[in-house]
């Protein structure tokens, strides 16, 4: 918001305050002239009017220019958009009460040369004039209040600190505030009324009372409408922010915040949102952080099995991916280089093993160990890891200073958490994984680049079986039993 436009909406609620006090005003003691208070008729002459008028002027005036120095001097801060320093604070916590401080006196200095001029009237001018600068100072400053509640929620947001008690009314206080000046205050006006009539104190025995307490009950409906509406504004308004910008983070906007713009259970209600709307976008920072890590599978699990070390017995496929002369690559090259080059390496390994929902179990080193069927079940992990090794045979080999060797396994494996109680990784621990591992080294020796057991062949389905030949059976480092080896045709 600009500072002319400021000052504009400012100077404007503080005149238009003016103006509906004196309006119900009028309508309020104009039924007292002639027979109801004799003595006051000198009130309602021409040259009383006509002070009147000066003095609203002069008070319209005044707050004008009230206006342009809060807002050129005390709001320069907001305005220019530096932040607010502890004497710009404290002017924000008592600006209401300033706001207040300045109408009363408009309405003092008003009453009191009005007084003058009629005092003639007696004690009974007197209590007229005091009657209406109290009514006067309440209605005009109910009114601004009503006029510059959200206008100035912006300066209060930026300006407000939760640090220390609460200081704004809470919600059953204003609710409280609303009831007496809705219902309680034009109730005792009435009844006061009814006796001073009944008494003869001011007002004549002989006066009818149907005119004033129409009046008071009309004035009561357009005073109580009046607080409602702050009251109302004052509540609905930040709920209906909170609810805007829940909706907001449920699209996905972790950034979204709401203004907090006073010292009350309304204000913690703010905060306390944007707190927890900071929690959660921390949350979904280490989710995804986490997941990056580890694979979203297995960071959806964690999060669903946070509290326990879980593990089964699944029936997988697992791809082994290694390259060729790592410590060479490190001698010749910067350390910066060698890592660009892994990254590549890797960026093409995670890409063809995510497009056939596999997981990135771990990098070891200058290694890859892949799992296809765990921690989700696949209808073919086996042809899924084998038609990934294919794939990334092709890729891979197209690649200038990169050599490498893939290994497919198959069968029976634990996938699991395992660790202590506190530092724990998913990880896949069977005979398939060694197997994988032996025939990556193995592949190194072989222009295919690329070998898989008779196990994980077995498995597959037929069309990716014709896309591999067996080549091989011997017995792998490390093992027992001679295994036979196939590599891709294709």
């Amino acid at each position: 918001m600009t500072a002319r436009m400021l000052k504009f909406r400012y100077a404007a609620a503080l005149v238009l305050a003016q103006i509906v006090a004196a309006v119900e005003l009028t309508a309020l003691i104009m039924p007292l002239q002639h027979h109801l208070v004799p003595a006051v008729d000198t009130v309602f002459e021409t040259d009383t009017l006509i002070a009147a008028i000066v003095l609203s002027v002069c008070g319209f005036a005044g707050s004008i220019a009230y206006a342009v120095v809060i807002v050129d001097h005390k709001l320069r801060w907001f305005t220019t958009g530096r932040p607010p320093d502890a004497k710009d604070r404290l002017f924000v916590e008592r600006f209401l009460r300033s706001q207040s401080a300045l109408l009363a006196a408009i309405w003092a200095v008003s009453a009191t040369i009005l007084f003058i001029i009629n005092r003639d009237g007696g004690q009974d001018v007197a209590w007229l004039i005091g009657m209406t600068v109290l009514l006067g100072v309440t209605t005009s400053n109910g009114a601004a209040l009503l006029f510059i509640q959200r206008p100035m929620r912006p300066i209060i947001a930026a300006a407000t600190s939760l640090d220390g008690p609460d200081t704004a009314p809470g919600v059953l206080s204003r609710l409280l505030l609303m009831w007496l000046m809705s219902s309680a205050l034009p109730i005792v006006g009435i009844a006061v009324v009814v006796i001073m009539r009944s008494n003869g104190w001011i007002i004549l025995k002989t006066a009818p009372l149907e005119i004033p307490v129409i009046v008071l009950a009309v004035i009561s409906v357009f005073v109580g409408l009046r607080g409602m509406a702050i009251v109302a504004l004052s509540i609905s308004d930040p709920i209906h922010d909170v609810v805007a910008a829940m909706a907001e983070v449920e699209r996905g906007q972790m950034t979204t915040r709401v203004g907090v713009y006073e010292r009350s259970e309304i204000g913690r209600l703010q905060s306390g949102f944007n707190r927890m709307v900071a929690g959660l976008a921390e949350r979904d920072r280490l989710h995804d952080l986490f997941g990056r890590h580890v694979g979203t599978d297995v960071a959806l699990r964690a999060v669903r099995d946070a509290d326990t070390l879980t593990g089964e017995v699944r029936d997988a496929a697992v791809l082994f991916v290694d390259l060729v002369g790592s410590t060479q690559l490190a001698q010749r090259r910067s350390p910066a280089e060698v890592a660009e080059v892994l990254n590549h390496f890797f960026h093409i390994v995670v890409a063809a093993v995510d497009e056939r929902h596999g997981l990135i179990n771990k990098f070891q080193g200058d290694a890859v160990l892949a799992v296809f069927g765990a921690p989700l079940a696949s209808a073919q992990p086996a042809a899924d890891a084998l038609a990934t090794a294919r794939a990334l045979t092709a890729a891979l080999q197209r690649l200038p200073v990169v050599d490498f060797g893939i290994g497919v396994s198959a069968g029976p494996v634990f996938a699991g958490n395992i660790g202590a109680e506190h530092r724990y990784e998913y990880t896949v621990i069977g005979d398939a994984v060694n197997e994988a591992a032996r025939l990556a080294d193995r592949a190194k020796d072989f222009d295919a680049r690329a070998l898989c057991s008779d196990v994980a062949l077995l498995k597959a389905d037929a069309g990716e079986r014709a896309h591999w030949t067996e080549c091989a059976s011997e017995v792998l480092r490390g093992r027992n039993e001679p295994t036979r080896i196939s590599v891709p045709t294709s």
